[in-house]
């Protein structure tokens, strides 16, 4: 087959078709454990305690795996062996070999699925085939497959599309919302869809079948840590210092080591001096995704992009400076890093446009 989607996949899925190598990936994870399952339980039906195979990557013995490959199936129709979190930047090349020679004869009557949930595989945009393709060492693998099976990635989803999963989901449990306030909650939990479902359970449980309404999601949604940097940049932009302060006070409620953070600001500004600077020679949102890795977090970018400029570049270096000097007072005095912080924000939010 080839590297495809998962919408192929499922639609293959449930036609009964089925490959006999797969290698699913990707940073949702949650995406991937159920296409996993749905595999498994295509080629299983409900006889996976007996015809499946569990084997963890971290710990491969290739002798096993080619015994368990060689099984005929004896309860259901195939033969199925799951591969977890196999790390060609960990394992031995030589092991990566002997690896790929069992993959390249995979017998007919067993199904063969390698998935990754434990690590990341690290990407880059493909501007000849305008995709995202593995660049590490796990691309060996991921190629052999895709050319003998069905190599498949899940990107996390944008706010949009998550939203609606969100809805869905409130829904089937009785309840409403709307599709602005599933949306907040997508990005209240950067689309990570593992804590937007955690977030949902506890919203549909606290509403009992009444609207989620926007109140109930500021009250019981905590907003992850890169939400609030990008709200505190926000407000400083526009000469807000109460918004700015608040942000700051969250961030600090929450901060897991010193310097932190810091780091999260500064990012947070060097992510709109990004956009400032694209937006100024006419690149487009999506390229700034594509030439920064911005794929996590991409919605952020493009929710910089619709705000109208409120900062200029000279008050935007200027803030980096202010940024650079705190670095230096945090690293080399003893001083409270919320007072430090205090000041910096109250320096940013002093200077002119």
């Amino acid at each position: 087959m080839a590297y495809t989607d998962a919408k192929t996949i499922k639609t293959q899925l449930r036609k009964g078709e089925l490959c006999n190598l797969y290698y699913i990936y990707g940073e949702d994870i949650s995406g991937v454990e159920k296409l996993t399952s749905q595999i498994i339980k295509t080629a299983l039906g409900d006889n996976e305690d007996f015809a499946l195979s569990r084997l963890s990557g971290k710990k491969l013995d290739i002798s096993e795996l080619r015994d368990l490959m060689e099984m005929i199936p004896m309860i259901a129709e195939y033969n199925c062996v799951l591969i977890n979190d196999y790390n060609c930047e960990e394992q031995r090349e030589e092991t990566t070999k002997q690896l790929v020679e069992v993959l390249k004869s995979i017998p007919p009557m067993t199904i063969l699925i390698m998935n990754v949930t434990g690590f990341e595989i690290k990407t880059k945009f493909d501007y000849k085939t305008k995709s995202r393709v593995i660049a590490d060492k796990n691309k060996k693998i991921a190629d052999v497959i895709a050319k003998n099976g069905a190599a498949v990635c899940f990107s996390l989803k944008t706010p949009q599309e998550l939203a609606k999963d969100i809805s869905a989901a409130v829904s089937s449990r009785g309840g409403a919302i709307s599709l602005d306030n599933a949306r907040e909650i997508a990005e209240r939990c950067l689309c990570d869809p593992l804590v937007a479902e955690n977030e949902t359970d506890k919203l549909c449980s606290y509403a009992q079948g009444r609207e989620i309404t926007y109140e109930m999601i500021d009250s019981m949604v905590h907003r992850q840590t890169g939400v609030t940097v990008f709200r505190l940049a926000d407000s400083v932009a526009a000469f807000d210092g109460k918004q700015a302060f608040e942000a700051l006070d969250e961030l600090m409620q929450s901060k897991e080591n010193r310097g932190s953070v810091l780091a999260s600001i500064t990012n947070s500004f060097l992510d709109m001096y990004r956009v400032l600077m694209a937006k100024q020679s006419g690149h487009t949102a999506s390229e700034v995704v594509q030439d920064f890795g911005y794929f996590n977090r991409a919605f952020v970018i493009e929710k910089m992009y619709r705000s109208p400029s409120r900062i200029s570049l000279a008050r935007l270096r200027s803030c980096l400076a202010i940024l650079r000097d705190t670095a230096m007072t945090l690293n080399s005095t003893g001083g409270d890093e919320k007072i430090v912080l205090e000041q910096a924000v109250t320096k940013m939010l002093a200077l002119k446009n």
